[in-house]
């Protein structure tokens, strides 16, 4: 055996010892523990099988594959262990062993994820495989308007959850909006102003048949429902003139159908929830204006993009941030697109300001925008830091700071802005310039709590190991409006389904990745990523509206752990999925 031959073993045997130490901490194992040489051996025999499948299947571009597989693994290590690196030092307190300790565990995850990201873009890149795979050999479907039928199976397996939660989920944000419905409090852009009007249309066409405000709010919750299974039926739709096969439409279409969350959300009086059907209703439509440009798909790129710019506050900053981007991809089709991105913007410019004023709508207070500079700032008072007179002064004009270690909570940024508004917000606002020069000085004087609060504030959208309650909304939460729980099935049987039905993401390996904010996010950045290695860079602007969408989270998110904030990251998964691995070149070409 030559040297030629022995040093790949060897290599690999060193690989598999930094990859075991890293899953060693991650698991909180021992060294001593039987499963350290497990992952040693699965490791090693792993990092050979993707060395003979590399040597078996190389890249068109070898380059471009491994420089963007160092990149994501960078940060995928990053993500994890930044939250996670205090445990796997905790016994330790020499710095010296402490570098060592987390240098050997962030070259573990490294070499781990690197290896997996190359055996998996080796898959994904090989389009002629795929093309054997995804697409149907005839030219007509075996089963005829299965969009239809797509639309319906979902309704169908959702509606069990709008009977046992009829006439809908309401929580106090959705009571919030159901008061300005009825004229009990003042119109508000708090919550968009345009899914309040939605709401209100379908709750006085209920009311006017009715005469009976249940029924009137579960006319828009069966809206609401219709609206998410018409946005999936033209995902699928979308596909089918691509001609992939039915069998993984089916796939699809259970995706959305049996994972319960879709389902407790589309009787969810959220606007989060039709913001996501718009989310993926736009991302079909960019993919169909892929190829030909077809009236109906511009119509529908109009429609989806304006109703992102009013159905969530972070969508109009999305769509802003998408513009540069959508000018210069469209470029060549100047003509028909460049009036089409600017009939967005006017649109939803008009009713967001003329509209909105002549109506006497509220905006949202500036506090509300403050989440993650708030809870920066109160991490520094927290920790006593020396702050100097005039800061404090300037602190003083706008809270009372008696109780800010009481109320100051690392994930939640509400309890900082009522502590604000329970202040004097008016000179919060009056003085903006001030505050921010406040918010920077004290970010350069003290960057490790900066860092420290935001990622408490955020971690939960970007790591994903971090556990919380997903789609555990129940009935409608006290109010005196004179609507309540109804259910029109009941019984412990169907209690007990539902309870179990929701636990077994936080219960299933594999199963419950489909459960987790973090990996949704990595998802994403795997398929922009994949764009680069397969050479398909026009593809990056499908992605494009979800990741600036997250970029919006990731600037003012007011919880750590919720999970319909990127509920729009998550419904739109599959159409990531069949995005990346579809050639680009063949969009559309009957």
């Amino acid at each position: 055996m030559n040297i030629s031959t022995i040093l790949p073993i060897i290599i690999n045997a060193i690989e598999s010892f930094f990859t075991t130490w890293a899953l060693m901490k991650a698991g909180r194992m021992e060294p001593g523990n039987i499963l350290t040489g497990v992952f040693f051996l699965l490791s090693f025999f792993l990092y050979r099988h993707i060395g003979t499948r590399l040597n078996a299947k190389p890249f068109a571009d070898t380059k471009c594959a491994r420089r963007t597989a160092a990149v994501l693994s960078v940060l995928y290590t990053v993500f994890y262990m930044i939250v996670d690196y205090p445990h796997y030092i905790e016994t330790l307190t020499n710095r010296f062993f402490q570098f060592i300790v987390l240098s050997s565990v962030f070259l573990g995850f490294f070499l781990c994820f690197y290896k997996l990201l190359l055996l998996l873009f080796s898959y994904s890149a090989d389009k002629d495989t795929l093309r054997e795979l995804l697409y149907r050999k005839t030219e007509a479907p075996a089963i005829r308007r299965l969009p239809l039928w797509c639309f319906l199976g979902c309704l169908l397996c959702w509606l069990p959850y709008f009977l046992y939660q009829y006439p809908g989920i309401m929580t106090p944000d959705s009571l919030n909006q159901l008061e300005q419905v009825l004229h009990v409090a003042d119109y508000s852009n708090h919550h968009p102003f345009v899914h309040t009007m939605i709401f209100k249309l379908f709750y006085h066409i209920g009311f006017f048949f009715t005469s009976n405000m249940v029924i009137a709010v579960s006319f828009y919750t069966f809206f609401q429902m219709c609206f998410l299974a018409y946005s999936i039926s033209y995902f699928i739709k979308t596909l089918e003139q691509l001609r992939v096969r039915q069998s993984i439409l089916i796939v699809l279409t259970l995706f959305y159908a049996l994972i319960p969350y879709h389902a407790v959300f589309s009787v969810t009086l959220w606007k989060d929830i039709p913001f996501a059907a718009v989310v993926l209703l736009l991302g079909c439509s960019m993919l169909r204006l892929s190829g030909q440009f077809h009236r109906a798909a511009l119509a529908m790129f109009v429609f989806s993009g304006t109703m992102m710019c009013l159905l969530r506050s972070n969508g109009w900053y999305g769509f802003l941030f998408c513009i540069p981007f959508l000018l210069f991809h469209y470029r060549k089709q100047a003509k028909i697109m460049f009036p089409s991105i600017a009939c967005i913007f006017l649109f939803a410019v008009i009713v967001r300001y003329p509209l909105f004023h002549a109506m006497h709508v509220m905006p949202p207070d500036f506090v509300e925008s403050l989440s993650i500079p708030t809870q920066q700032i109160a991490a520094v008072l927290c920790h006593d830091r020396e702050i100097s007179e005039k800061e404090r002064d300037l602190i003083d004009q706008v809270i009372d700071t008696t109780y800010i270690r009481e109320l100051y909570n690392p994930g939640f940024a509400d309890n900082m802005k009522e502590l604000v508004r329970a202040g004097s917000p008016e000179y919060l606002s009056a003085h903006k310039s001030e505050f921010f020069r406040l918010w920077l000085s004290l970010g350069f004087k003290y960057p490790a709590d900066y860092l420290k609060a935001y990622i408490d504030q955020t971690y939960g959208y970007w790591y994903p190991d971090s556990f919380y309650p997903v789609a555990e909304g129940e009935g409608i939460s006290g109010t005196r409006l004179g609507v309540s729980h109804t259910p029109l099935i009941r019984g412990p049987l169907v209690v007990k389904g539902k309870e179990i039905s929701l636990k077994l993401g936080g219960m299933l390996p594999v199963y419950g990745l489909l459960w987790s904010m973090g990996i949704a996010f990595w998802f994403l950045l795997f398929c922009i990523g994949n764009s680069f290695v397969r050479n398909e860079k026009a593809k990056l602007i499908c992605y494009l509206p979800s990741l600036a969408l997250f970029l919006t989270v990731m600037i003012a998110t007011p919880v750590a752990t919720d999970f319909r904030y990127v509920y729009f990251m998550v419904f739109s998964m599959p159409f990531y999925l069949m995005h990346m691995l579809l050639p680009s070149k063949e969009y559309f070409t009957k």
